[in-house]
């Protein structure tokens, strides 16, 4: 099975995923860190600075939004295991984006945030049962969505921004 990972390619979540589907996804977690950090190891800071397009986010913006919407998505996750069908508190992504810290910090404290954020929601996905992944949470975008459909989802916008940072590499 393969993921999309072209930027413009729509969510389309698998709404009932076997067994195998799930355990690909699953799988996905740990791959994302080690794709971040072998495309921005060797830029340099004013590579960094590179938009995938004119007026987008900045390499290391994006590597800061993908360790921020990462904590949302293992918060949501964990909420919805503990609570009946949680609605997930949404943010602005551009204002966050615009914030101090994602222009002044480095990426590799994003990059430690995401292995770390990652081995923990791993160790939690190999820990569910099946019908743990048919728990709810609810929100703002997607309304009612499994935690099937979340995993997915957290995958999918990561590789979608991985993709985006791909786009900016390719013009240097």
């Amino acid at each position: 099975m393969e993921i999309n990972t072209f930027s413009g390619i729509p969510f389309e979540p698998i709404m009932n995923p076997t067994l195998v589907e799930r355990n690909y996804f699953i799988s996905q977690v740990p791959e994302i860190i080690i794709e971040l950090r072998n495309i921005v190891k060797d830029l340099t800071s004013e590579q960094l600075q590179c938009s995938y397009r004119p007026g987008g986010w900045t390499i290391q913006q994006i590597v800061h939004h993908v360790a921020d919407n990462n904590v949302n998505a293992y918060l949501r996750f964990k909420r919805a295991l503990t609570e009946e069908e949680p609605i997930a508190s949404s943010y602005d992504q551009d204002a966050w984006a615009a914030l101090d810290e994602y222009n002044h910090l480095p990426v590799e404290d994003s990059l430690l945030l995401i292995e770390t954020l990652h081995r923990r929601f791993l160790t939690l996905l190999n820990s569910l049962q099946p019908d743990d992944f048919r728990r709810k949470l609810r929100t703002q975008v997607l309304d009612s969505i499994t935690l099937d459909i979340a995993l997915q989802r957290l995958i999918w916008h990561d590789r979608h921004h991985i993709a985006h940072i791909r786009l900016a590499v390719a013009e240097f």
